[in-house]
């Protein structure tokens, strides 16, 4: 059963675009990468996928030519699969394992430019750094994350009410009906979260307790992963910053409450985490004016797990007391409605370029102020706060537009669409709409 992704359409737009580069995508473990190109291969004539970490023999094709006519003739006999140009789909998995492999793309794109090239990995991000150019202009990356609430619904087939929610607006909200339906549906999405193998279990079978086993599989899978990063920092201290990581969710992330090791050993895991895709750093911001990378504070940095269903399972969390609950506010454990909107805010902008998050806050005496996210959108910023209830106050808000002297904040909570004063309210199901 394959699950619909978005990166679906835009790997179309790349099978037709006569500018076409070989494709890099990039992503965490597990996010659907494979699945993804497995099932766009299904549109040649002939599709030939190498995993460079099980078929070791392959290497050497790479290893002894750069040349993209003699790497696609030696594939051809070794696989039995012609390799044409405009009829043939040339996967490389796990190209992370080899280096020239990933250098060959740059050839392909030179000298085989209708031919069909994707390359793919996990822990690609690591290669990509002992490579000083690996093809700049040559070669095109699309960013993949976890399963979006977008493509959970679609997964479960609520395409009608996906469709619904994202034509609404504070003029035209949706019903009630249809307001507490899609709460519902994204509180099982926040406690299962957009890892493929886990949703796909659930539209499967709709079992929490299966799906929490795939969840456990999935977290020691990656802290067995830890081994395979670096040698320069030990097992024990990125298995200590991952889970400081998930119970420093929503606030500053502080290094003394990451674990024992000194500093630089806890901040560089903390770089691989970041590297590997399993953490994604929100980044406070002056927000003085654009672009907001301008004015960052690296010293000052939130961090968020990529992933909320993997984020409860390391926090070990009682998933009955999720499933039961009336209230959304009570299934807020760890500022996990934070850590949702921070991950979509990063599935539903660009694929072509890996998104930065930003907050601001500021550190005065008698007016301490924290704005959850601040984003830029036609040449506007636009401050963002979360609030896992419909209750909370704005301080911080109105504090921020006066400050910055901008006209519009937005508001995400369980409340449905609406608008009060200068605030837009949207619903927290519907991230997406703020971004689009």
């Amino acid at each position: 059963m394959y699950l619909k992704r978005r990166i679906d359409i835009e790997l179309e737009h790349w099978e037709n675009d006569s500018s076409r580069k070989p494709l890099l995508l990039r992503g965490a473990r597990q996010v659907g990468k494979t699945e993804a190109v497995r099932e766009f291969g299904k549109r040649f004539k002939n599709f030939v996928e190498i995993n460079f970490e099980i078929d070791k023999k392959v290497h050497s094709i790479f290893e002894n030519s750069l040349n993209p006519y003699e790497i696609c003739e030696n594939l051809s006999l070794l696989y039995n699969i012609s390799i044409i140009e405009g009829e043939t789909l040339l996967f490389l998995d796990e190209v992370q394992a080899s280096l020239p492999a990933i250098q060959s793309l740059r050839f392909f794109y030179e000298r085989m430019p209708n031919l069909h090239v994707i390359a793919a990995g996990s822990l690609l991000e690591f290669a990509l750094n002992e490579i000083p150019t690996f093809g700049i202009g040559r070669i095109r990356s699309i960013f993949m994350y976890p399963m979006s609430f977008n493509e959970f619904l679609l997964a479960l087939g609520e395409e009608k009410l996906l469709k619904k929610r994202q034509s609404s607006t504070s003029r035209n909200p949706l019903p009630q009906i249809l307001h507490e339906k899609l709460l519902e549906l994204l509180k099982k999405f926040i406690i299962l979260g957009g890892m493929p193998e886990v949703v796909r279990n659930y539209a499967e079978y709709k079992d929490f307790n299966r799906c929490k086993l795939v969840l456990n599989d999935l977290v020691n899978s990656f802290n067995d992963d830890f081994a395979k990063y670096k040698n320069r920092v030990p097992v024990s201290r990125l298995r200590d910053v991952f889970e400081s990581v998930v119970k420093q969710t929503g606030g500053k992330f502080i290094f003394s409450k990451a674990g024992h090791g000194n500093h630089i050993q806890l901040k560089e895991a903390l770089d691989l985490l970041i590297l590997a895709g399993i953490v994604i750093p929100v980044v406070h911001t002056s927000s003085n004016g654009l672009p907001l990378s301008a004015e960052v504070n690296p010293k000052k940095q939130k961090m968020i797990l990529f992933d909320t269903g993997i984020f409860q399972r390391v926090l070990n969390l009682d998933l009955s007391e999720f499933i039961f609950s009336d209230s959304f506010s009570s299934i807020n454990k760890g500022n996990l409605a934070e850590a949702f909107v921070g991950l979509e805010m990063t599935k539903y902008q660009s694929v072509y370029e890996k998104q930065k998050l930003y907050y601001w806050h500021r550190e005065a005496k008698n007016s301490n102020a924290e704005i959850d996210f601040v984003f830029a959108k036609s040449n506007t910023i636009y401050p963002v706060e979360v609030k896992a209830g419909t209750k909370g106050s704005m301080q911080s808000m109105f504090l921020f537009l006066k400050e910055k002297k901008l006209k519009t904040g937005i508001r995400i909570s369980d409340e449905n669409f609406s608008q009060f004063e200068n605030i837009k309210v949207y619903p927290i199901y519907a991230v997406e709409n703020i971004l689009k």
